[in-house]
């Protein structure tokens, strides 16, 4: 997550599908070392800007 982002930044939506991409991960993770997480990190890269975005315009 970015440094100057809290979790209190995030919309409710947001945060709902922040856990369920990281509990994703974690499943695939629990799989072995040679799964593929980057679909799941780009999407909670792209959310974390959202944010981030919506943050800097206040």
């Amino acid at each position: 997550m970015a440094d100057d982002l809290n979790f209190r930044d995030f919309t409710r939506g947001e945060k709902a599908r922040l856990v369920v991409l990281h509990a994703r991960m974690a499943k695939r993770g629990v799989a072995g070392d040679s799964v593929d997480l980057s679909d799941l990190q780009r999407k909670v890269v792209r959310i974390e800007k959202a944010a981030e975005r919506r943050k800097n315009k206040k």
